[in-house]
This record gives structure tokens, C-alpha cells and sequence, in this order.
């Protein structure tokens, strides 16, 4: 490994610099939208002008999904106008073009506990997302480092409906197989190393997980005749999709809207790569109980 020397970063305020301002930012981002640590995005508009309402600032797009983010850059700390603002865009965009997923994206150096609390209350119901971005600064060089701090929550998952209809373990043998289902027994059985107390239960549609009695479902199973899709909520990486390339699985997608890598396990699978996919599991735990 080669030598590696400790250096320290400057940390400087962009709000009134005279050369790295927010047109700067902005450019930076569109450039290279993956800074922002949202995945693989490409820029689709920039200054977009929306009827009566003056400019977005940023509109990307997910490269593999309908998922849109409406980005809106502020410098220094985020303020109550910018809040109206941001969702506003946000709201605009997704009344204009239905067929796509929105999430509103805030940008700004100072998140403050202030905006965190006030945008809690309505989390769930506005899919938003809240990014500190730092500008840091090395002799003649200077870098942004972007940190969520608020990640979009959606309400009304399917799997965590209370009213979500119960059926029994035949059920799903008939709907797949017994060698099928025995899959998710197996699966579970790599749960149980980092979380003893969770256990199976059948819902109509999926096979979803419950500690104590209660819904806790980071991972779910729909077994089928010849394989079990394995669903599994985590952030979207490309981390962990070379990771899935690189033992051979047969990922089918990443489900934006409810947050879930879509993997296709058949026994082989569950068999040689069951290490890995506790890991999958055991991360995925870890993220829902923060």
C-alpha cells in the first residue's frame, strides 16, 4: 500500500464568495450529479423555467428507474423560503409529468434543526431529501462534500399495511413450492445470527418478517416455483450492485419507489452465497433500526 499522508481540509463558507458561488455549485452538480450521493443520475435540465413559479435549479434523473429529483441549491443555511420554494418546484413537476416518481432534493451548506424539525412534520407525505454540503479547501484546490441528513420516507408501504391480509405457510407452498418456501426458512436462519427474535409471517402477497409481533420487514421473500425473489431495502449503491454482479446473481432491479433490491435466489444461490446475503440482510437491519 502506498505511503498516505494525513492532510487537513479548510472548511469554507460559499454563501457571498465571490467566485464560488451558486451558479459555481450548480455547475459542479451538473456536471457530475453522483457527488450529490444519490446514485446514477444524469442532469436532464438546468434553470428550468416552470410556469409562474420562476426557475428549478437542477432536474435529474435516475438512470435506471422513472425516479426524478427536483434540486434546489441554497448557500448557507436553509430558510423558510427556501422550503416553500422547494416544494413548490417539486409539486409543480409531478402535477406536470404523473408518469414519473418525484422526490424534492434541498441542497444547502446548514441544514439547521430548525428546518429538521419543521420538515419532519411532513415527511412521508412529501417525499423529500436534505443534502449538507461542505466546501472544502487544500492549498490552490477545492472540493464539495455532499451528506444526506434527511432521506425520503414513504408512508403506506405495502408490507407494513395493518390490514394487509394473513394467510398461512400452504398458501404460499401452493403458490410456489415447498423447496421454494424452504428457502425463506433458510434465509431466516442467516437473520437469526444478528436478530434471533424475528420470525416469518405469510402475508397474501409476500412473505414479510415480524419481531415481537410487530412488522419489520427490511427484507421480504415471494417464493415462486424454481427460485424465491428476495427483496431486500437498502440505499441504492453501486457498491453493492458490482458486489451482486460479482457472485453471479440474477438482480432483477432496484424498486425505487419502495426502496428494495430485487434479487432472483434459486437454491444454489441460497446455498453458496449465504454469507453474502446475510450481510445484504444484516446492513439492511441495521439502516431500518437507526
Amino acid at each position: 500500500m502506498p505511503n498516505l499522508k494525513y492532510v487537513k481540509f479548510e472548511k469554507i463558507s460559499l454563501k457571498g464568495h465571490p467566485e464560488f458561488n451558486e451558479a459555481w455549485v450548480q455547475e459542479r452538480i451538473a456536471e457530475d450529479p453522483s457527488i450529490l450521493g444519490l446514485g446514477d443520475l444524469i442532469l436532464k435540465d438546468k434553470e428550468r423555467i416552470l410556469p409562474k413559479a420562476g426557475r428549478l435549479d437542477l432536474l435529474l434523473q435516475d438512470t435506471d428507474s422513472l425516479r426524478r429529483y427536483e434540486v434546489e441549491i441554497q448557500l448557507g443555511s436553509t430558510d423558510e423560503s427556501h422550503i416553500i420554494r422547494t416544494i413548490e418546484y417539486w409539486d409543480i413537476e409531478r402535477k406536470r409529468y404523473p408518469q414519473y416518481d418525484h422526490t424534492a432534493v434541498i441542497v444547502a451548506e446548514d441544514i439547521t434543526s430548525r428546518f429538521l424539525n419543521i420538515i419532519s412534520l411532513f415527511n412521508g407525505f412529501i417525499p423529500l431529501i436534505a443534502i449538507q454540503m461542505n466546501a472544502l479547501k487544500y492549498g490552490d484546490q477545492i472540493s464539495l462534500v455532499c451528506t444526506k441528513v434527511l432521506d425520503q420516507m414513504t408512508l403506506g408501504l405495502e408490507e407494513e399495511d395493518e390490514e394487509a391480509e394473513v394467510v398461512d405457510r400452504s398458501y404460499w407452498e401452493k403458490r410456489g413450492t415447498k423447496d421454494t418456501v424452504a428457502l425463506a426458512d433458510k434465509l431466516l436462519e442467516q437473520i437469526h445470527t444478528f436478530a434471533p427474535k424475528i420470525e416469518l409471517k405469510y402475508n397474501k402477497f409476500y412473505i414479510g418478517l415480524a419481531q415481537e409481533g410487530q412488522p419489520n420487514n427490511f427484507v421480504i421473500f415471494r417464493p415462486q416455483k424454481n427460485a424465491i425473489r428476495f427483496e431486500v431495502r437498502l440505499s441504492k449503491s453501486d457498491e453493492i450492485e458490482t458486489r451482486v454482479a460479482e457472485k453471479g446473481l440474477d438482480l432483477m432491479d432496484f424498486d425505487s419507489k419502495w426502496g428494495r433490491y430485487r434479487i432472483r435466489l434459486t437454491k444454489n444461490d441460497v446455498k453458496e452465497h449465504g454469507e453474502f446475503l446475510m450481510d445484504l440482510m444484516k446492513k439492511s437491519y441495521e439502516e431500518q433500526s437507526k
